[in-house]
């Protein structure tokens, strides 16, 4: 039971990379998929932050090798989706 709500309070950054990435489907969508686009990709960048801020623990399920890893990996990914995002024409 305690190891349960332990898991519970230490995924809330994989929860917020998420939502984020939620809202930016929303927003792609129903309203400008350009603006859906770059906000889906800031969750990869949102994920990224927690992952180079956090602790391996508190990382929860963001954490899957080394730091320096899930950072750049997430950070790269990031940076691809918004590229695509801005290239691919009207």
């Amino acid at each position: 039971m305690a190891g349960e709500a332990q898991r519970r309070t230490t995924e809330w950054p994989l929860a917020l990379s998420l939502l984020v990435g939620a809202t930016g489907l929303v927003i792609l969508t129903f309203y400008n998929w350009r603006n859906g686009v770059l906000t889906f990709a800031a969750a990869p960048g949102v994920a990224a932050l927690l992952r180079a801020t956090l602790s391996d623990r508190a990382a929860g399920l963001l954490h899957v090798r080394g730091r320096m890893f899930d950072t750049a990996f997430l950070f790269l990914a990031a940076i691809a989706i918004a590229t695509l995002g801005l290239i691919v024409p009207n």
